[in-house]
């Protein structure tokens, strides 16, 4: 039992998740739920032996005190202080006798002068008890006097969106993932995994806007984990289905977009909140759907209400017309028109989040959309449709349109399409920019691509890296969601002074993953989300087994689509392992001789999306800055994981065009800018403005 151990990092990891803060702000509180806690261990010494670090006097004299009233043996519980702290106490207890464990940094040199530092700093506070009695030689009954505080607020399902940061009123806030860590919390996403469970295949009636009726196939989406389990049945649309509900597109569109832009704020903030209300029967979706482990289905449903938030926010700015110079006698104003019909074609790997952004970022620039999902993700795309159509969007302004791939190529190659937002693979991507540039003679406009490809994305660890947070963060960042992130982490590129210890401290990591059912909460990887892409994924094993050494390969037990996670040592930059986006848990470990030479490994692909750096070294990491040629660089924690407004997301390269993800100026493409200057004069006058 201890405490006061890293309170303010751990402060400030619950504030920048928006969480509400479990630690007690006083040390008095900290000091009185210790020694409830003293007694409460004291008083199960049948099946544990506690062990109670400290150095401090009333919280020794208190342990003392409770083993005599339970009348307990000295071997039933030791005690526990560092080297070269508070030695009398130490004598004083190994005099009675007692059992003392006392501990010692040993090993390297920079960890060990980290932990003294944080030691010193823990120790010299103004609330430490050894500076109260070694510093300022307080008097005994000041130092054994007893600590009182009031109870800590409980947590509920909702407190977990309680404004940590205080931000002014207007001001765009990421909303809080959920804590499941918090029994509440935990309980509402199990009530609403059954509530969905028992929905599951049970054919779907959805309340959106009459349109043309599919003539394709019926499309399903199976459970990954179980694909005898069918989550959902839609009936999709064919190529010749597209010309009519583009026609619908185009007749609603000059009324939507003479919307007030107001108008479509506030349907946007009516979207989220009907999001935030169904948060986690959302989840529960994608667990289901996509084989989403319940943090990673939460974290989609967060960042769609984050895409909807921020993007009213910010046209709410765009919306007034901005004046251009001061010149007299003359007034200039850059407005923003919308384009037209926009086509979403939307992945399956954040089946709510990626299209909530596209489609909202559309939709409240004022232009009517045709939204496509993946087929693999159905249900997450037909429950936006229902959100917005809830809120209020008038019917004929967003349609959806499930269907394969034939319906995606029909939507990009309709000449009333104005523009194409996509995320999806490298060669889609390329063929859409390939249409879009050609221009028919019949054409009034040139179609605008707005495209992200995915990536080949590196973390470099070099010979000063702290092993502790560069193994779990390249652990994660190549296992979450079983690398099916376009963001995850495919390639680890270490110095060649930490590889071996890397490499084996890595393979235990891999080891202790937890892989299992989506709907289990203790679940931290599932399967990948169909036949397809086991398939592949168990292609690059055999070419990785072929191109390097394999360190480790862990294969899960199940009936779904289960891979373990899988690890190639040696490879070089020659490699299909080191140059070809996989899409799954399979990561590429490449040695470098110098900082330098990792960075030209990281940079030697066609991508250039995200990227990461584990380094103590100050002038690495401005090198880092400067020279890592990726859209999104992350230094000295995971790769994945962007949030919107504090790390627009997207890349450049083969990695996708445009604008980032959830900044500033991703509106803009949606908009076509227009510029009207006005000569004010009238018969050599200019009124006062």
């Amino acid at each position: 039992l201890v405490k006061g151990a890293y309170w303010d990092s751990d402060t400030i990891r619950y504030r920048q998740r928006g969480w509400p803060i479990p630690l007690y702000e006083r040390k008095a509180q900290t000091d009185l739920n210790y020694e409830r806690l003293v007694r409460r261990l004291l008083e199960h010494t049948d099946v544990i032996r506690p062990a109670f670090g400290t150095h401090n006097l009333r919280s020794l004299a208190v342990v003392e005190a409770t083993a005599e009233s339970l009348k307990l043996p000295p071997e039933s519980w030791e005690y526990q202080m560092i080297f070269g702290m508070a030695e009398p106490f130490q004598t004083a207890v190994t005099a009675r006798p007692r059992r003392l464990r006392i501990y010692t940094p040993v090993g390297e040199l920079l960890p060990g002068m980290a932990y003294l530092v944080r030691r010193l700093l823990e120790n010299t506070s103004n609330e430490s008890f050894l500076r109260k009695e070694y510093v300022e030689s307080q008097p005994l009954s000041a130092l054994l006097a007893p600590p009182s505080s009031a109870e800590p607020a409980g947590i509920t399902p909702d407190s977990v969106h309680t404004d940590q940061f205080k931000a002014s009123p207007g001001e765009f806030q990421n909303e809080p993932s959920a804590d499941f860590s918090q029994e509440p919390i935990r309980h509402a996403m199990e009530e609403a995994l059954c509530r969905i469970s028992a929905r599951l295949d049970h054919g779907w009636s959805a309340k959106l806007p009459k349109q043309s009726a599919p003539s394709s196939e019926e499309l399903l989406t199976r459970n990954p984990a179980d694909p005898s389990v069918i989550v959902g049945r839609l009936r999709g649309y064919a190529a010749s289905d597209i010309g009519a509900l583009v026609e619908t597109a185009k007749k609603h569109g000059t009324e939507w977009g003479a919307q007030p832009a107001s108008a479509r704020v506030v349907l946007l903030e009516k979207a989220a909140a009907l999001m935030r209300e169904r948060r986690y029967d959302l989840a529960a979706w994608e667990v289901f759907e996509e084989g989403k482990p319940w943090h990673e289905a939460d974290a989609d449903v967060a960042e769609a209400i984050d895409f909807l938030n921020f993007y009213a926010g910010q046209m709410s700015r765009l919306s007034i017309p901005q004046r251009l110079g001061e010149a007299p006698g003359e007034l200039n104003h850059r407005l923003l028109s919308p384009r037209g019909v926009t086509a979403v074609i939307a992945p399956w790997n954040f089946p709510l989040a990626i299209p909530t952004g596209m489609v909202s970022a559309a939709l409240v620039t004022g232009n009517t959309v045709l939204f496509k999902p993946s087929e693999r993700s159905l249900m997450a795309g037909q429950l936006l449709v229902e959100i917005f159509a809830e809120a209020g969007l008038p019917p004929g302004v967003l349609q959806f349109v499930p269907g394969g791939p034939e319906a995606g190529k029909a939507l990009v190659l309709a000449p009333e399409v104005a523009t194409v937002a996509f995320t999806g693979s490298k060669d889609v991507g390329l063929w859409i920019l390939q249409q879009a540039g050609s221009v028919s003679p019949d054409s009034r406009m040139v179609k605008r691509v707005i495209a992200e490809m995915g990536g080949k994305n590196a973390i470099i660890i070099d010979d000063s890296t702290d092993l502790d947070e560069a193994v779990a963060g390249v652990l994660y960042s190549f296992t979450g969601y079983a690398g099916q992130k376009c963001s995850a982490c495919s390639r680890a590129i270490v110095h060649q002074g930490v590889y071996d210890i890397f490499i084996r401290r890595l393979a235990e990591a891999v080891s202790s993953l937890r892989i299992g059912i989506p709907r289990h909460p203790g679940t931290q990887m599932g399967p990948l989300i169909d036949e397809r892409a086991l398939a592949r994924v168990r292609q690059y094993v055999e070419i990785g087994k072929s191109e390097g050494r394999l360190l480790v390969e862990r294969k899960p037990d199940g009936a779904g689509y289960f891979i373990g996670p899988v690890v190639f040592v040696d490879i070089r930059p020659e490699h299909r392992l080191a140059q070809e986006e996989i899409f799954g848990p399979i990561l590429a470990v490449m040695k470098a001789a110098s900082f330098g030479e990792a960075l030209d490994l990281a940079n030697g692909t066609a991508y250039a999306l995200t990227g990461g750096l584990y380094s103590r070294t100050p002038s690495h990491v401005e090198q880092a800055r400067l020279q890592f040629d990726v859209g999104n660089l992350y230094i000295n924690r995971p790769i994945t994981g962007a949030l919107v407004g504090r790390q627009p997301f997207g890349g450049h390269r083969l990695s996708g065009v445009g604008a980032k993800a959830g900044g500033e100026d991703y509106l803009l493409q949606f908009m076509t800018p227009r510029v009207i200057s006005e000569n004010t004069l009238r018969r050599g006058f200019a009124p006062t403005e």
